[in-house]
């Protein structure tokens, strides 16, 4: 816990799904137009170097839920796309909506909760105005019957964006127009969802006194970018600056990262085509921004804004074209770790960016410590209090340690990712260096290369001690085997013989 954290009641935690920190204007993009996310920066505090602990969505959001490590709770791939793995948490695990719920909260969440199918949002202290799905859930009957009772249209899309697979084959449909009013979105229904929760937990907290923590979570601008006309062509696309790595050959990385294009069809679009999609990207951010300024609006008029919290942040980012890619997916790249993380503090209000490695595991820590609760119980991640004070906060991350596990089948990654350097250990491929200092963008492996031999090892210890210190040994064992630094290895099957060669 913080030093002398303030005392906030009230929390509104804010979360879009695959969403890049350059499609935000507090974060860099000039064209960008996000005023509603921008005023929490400008009100608070931004998080230029904030992390998902996994670039994929379930795990990503278990995390964020029971403030552990993926490898920890152990739900590892999203259960549309799984093969092997663990995809529901479960509620064993402590989490921070029922540790709120227990001492007295009202508890909510609105909107993709994507944290499994068998085990639902109520099971975890919440109230459920929650939804299954990947991408917006279009055809629920509760969506639909809203739809029918506002007398807005049903949702049908026209110009189709697709790919083209090899063989000449239709890909994925990365984008179309959609045929309603903004009004009528799946958007717009998930804000009006949470204003209606706001507006019940409003007045428990008035008459009552009773303290709230809602969760919004939007689907986008998670791919297919299914948006009406005027946000498709807000964005101009000739204001669009494609990615620095979007010519990434992808020469000397890991094989799968090529696969993954042809998987998207990425090549298929000339860069005119790849403009329009990214300008397309953007202006589903703006809707979506659209619909924060809503909720955060009600805040206010509800008479809660200086008694509330409000944190934005992202499960992970998004290739669009990056490295040649799309999506998310067994990459290590700033594109899909790196997450937009913005908080406003009721007391701590001042326009500032902190560039200190934060995680999405330090969001329930925080709501923890604000909440006066103990943030110890937040195992992976800390309190960003002192950090949005501007102060030293001792023992802080110096660097931070990323995990993956797979999407659309199993595959182990573990990457450090420090201010100069990021190694990427790929046990069933090639190993990953990049020199951040001279190569930003991450298009030159020099994991090779014998002038950063010194680097590679020091990295490498690094990162083998942490993740033993973790708990993540077996990844750990089969680092040490694989990998020439000079570390200590036993028996890689771990049994007791382990513990004899020890004496």
């Amino acid at each position: 816990m913080s030093e002398s954290a303030p005392r906030i009641p009230n929390f509104l935690v804010i979360v879009t799904d695959q969403h890049r920190v350059d499609t935000i204007g507090a974060l860099g993009n000039p064209h960008a137009q996000t005023p509603n996310i921008d005023a929490l920066s400008q009100q608070g505090f931004a998080f230029t170097q904030a992390y998902t602990p996994t670039a994929i969505c379930t795990p990503a959001r278990a995390s964020l839920l029971t403030g552990l490590a993926p490898f920890k709770h152990k739900v590892a791939a999203n259960h549309e796309w799984n093969i092997v793995y663990t995809s529901d948490i479960t509620p064993d695990f402590w989490t921070y909506t029922q540790e709120l719920r227990d001492n007295n909260y009202n508890v909510g969440i609105v909107g993709k909760f994507h944290a499994g199918e068998t085990h639902l949002p109520d099971e975890f202290g919440m109230d459920d105005d929650s939804f299954i799905g990947a991408v917006n859930p279009v055809n629920n009957p509760v969506y639909r019957a809203w739809l029918e009772e506002k007398g807005y249209p049903a949702p049908e899309i026209k110009d189709p964006i697709r790919g083209t697979l090899p063989g000449n084959r239709p890909g994925h449909t990365l984008a179309g127009r959609l045929q309603q009013p903004v009004e009528a979105t799946f958007e717009r229904f998930l804000t009006e969802r949470a204003i209606e929760r706001l507006r019940q937990y409003a007045a428990d907290y008035k008459e009552n006194g009773k303290p709230f923590c809602l969760d919004l979570h939007y689907y986008g601008p998670h791919l297919p970018y299914m948006i009406p006309d005027e946000y498709f062509d807000l964005i101009d696309p000739e204001t669009v600056t494609l990615p620095p790595s979007f010519g990434d050959t992808l020469v000397g990385k890991p094989p799968i990262q090529s696969n993954y294009a042809t998987y998207w069809s990425t090549a298929s679009f000339t860069s005119d085509e790849w403009k329009k999609l990214i300008a397309i990207y953007w202006g589903y951010v703006a809707m979506i921004d659209h619909e924060i300024g809503l909720i955060r609006a009600e805040v206010e008029r509800l008479g809660l804004a200086d008694e509330t919290a409000v944190f934005f942040t992202a499960d992970h980012g998004e290739f669009t074209g990056a490295h040649r890619m799309n999506d998310k997916g067994p990459a290590m790249y700033e594109d899909i770790y790196n997450i937009p993380m913005l908080v406003h503090i009721p007391g701590i209000s001042h326009h500032g960016s902190n560039e200190s490695f934060v995680s999405l595991l330090d969001v329930p820590a925080t709501i923890m410590d604000l909440a006066g609760l103990d943030a110890s119980k937040v195992q992976d991640g800390r309190s960003l209090v002192d950090l949005t004070r501007g102060k030293e906060v001792p023992d802080w991350r110096e660097d931070i340690v990323l995990e993956f596990h797979g999407h659309h089948f199993p595959l182990q990654q573990r990457g450090l990712r420090t201010r100069d350097y990021k190694l990427v250990i790929n046990p069933e491929s090639v190993n990953e260096l990049y020199d951040l200092r001279h190569d930003p963008y991450e298009m030159n492996n020099v994991y090779d290369a014998p002038i950063y031999h010194e680097v590679r090892t020091e990295l490498s210890k690094n990162l083998h001690r942490q993740l033993v210190e973790r708990g993540d040994t077996t990844f750990a064992k089969w680092m040490a085997a694989m990998t020439d630094f000079d570390v200590a290895l036993g028996n890689t099957s771990h049994d007791d013989y382990d513990d004899l060669e020890d004496e």
